[in-house]
């Protein structure tokens, strides 16, 4: 990971979204209907609905919304149907980034994508273009205020459970794995008492794009208009925002 912490950039990225708690909020419950839909409300039989459910409780999401969004996947079997869809492309200054989105308008996504990029200095690229600079990886985050231990017997910890990697930051302990084991990961870790702030499948950026301030500036840009969009999940991009 080359001491790059995803956490900073996503604690930069969530203090500037804290305005937009209730877009956040809508875009879990979309995440968490769609997993409901897909294999079936019981999160502990359905890995993919109890993962939307833990990210949704880590960002402080109400019990009520998200057991709306699990019945309402329940009762709606035909109305709404979503299509997770992947747009590529470079930002300022040649910066990789991935767009992941759930849409039920593939062409007003699409079109919206696309201005974000134009509007500030980046284009769209082709599917491909730049996933090949990501890694998929299982993403734990555990607060090290919460938790009375210090880094080697940390990492120890994170081998037995079959974690690859460890990061220590000041605050928090970064731990990534494969995602095929990140289930088996978290759940070790939990039995043994800890818990998580942060705990996904992400993309990882091999290497870090260097901007200058004008391009960094025209890149929070495109990532807040990004962000802003009701069809966008998540962006992935290799800028090093801390």
């Amino acid at each position: 990971m080359a001491g790059h912490s995803k956490w900073k950039n996503i604690q930069n990225r969530k203090n500037a979204q804290d305005s937009k708690r209730g877009k956040v909020f809508q875009k879990l419950a979309k995440e968490i209907y769609v997993a409901a839909k897909q294999g079936g409300p019981d999160p502990e039989l359905n890995p993919s609905l109890r993962l939307v459910v833990d990210k949704s409780k880590a960002a402080n999401m109400p019990n009520d919304n998200i057991q709306r969004a699990i019945d309402k996947a329940v009762g709606n079997q035909d109305s709404e149907n979503y299509e997770e869809i992947i747009y590529e492309g470079y930002g300022p200054g040649g910066t990789a980034v991935m767009v992941m989105c759930l849409t039920d308008n593939k062409n007003r996504t699409a079109s919206n994508v696309r201005l974000a990029f134009n509007k500030h200095s980046g284009n769209l690229g082709e599917s491909g273009c730049v996933s090949y600079m990501f890694d998929r990886k299982g993403y734990l985050v555990i607060d090290r205020e919460d938790h009375e231990i210090d880094e080697d017997e940390m990492l120890m910890q994170v081998l037995e459970a079959g974690g690859e990697d460890l990061e220590t930051m000041e605050e928090v302990f970064e731990i990534y794995t494969d995602p095929e084991s990140f289930m088996e990961v978290k759940n070790s870790l939990e039995e043994a008492g800890f818990s998580f702030v942060t705990a996904e499948i992400t993309m990882v950026p091999q290497t870090i794009a260097e901007l200058n301030e004008e391009q960094a500036v025209k890149m929070e840009k495109m990532l807040d208009m990004l962000e802003d969009d009701d069809d966008v999940q998540d962006v992935h991009h290799n800028f090093d925002n801390h």
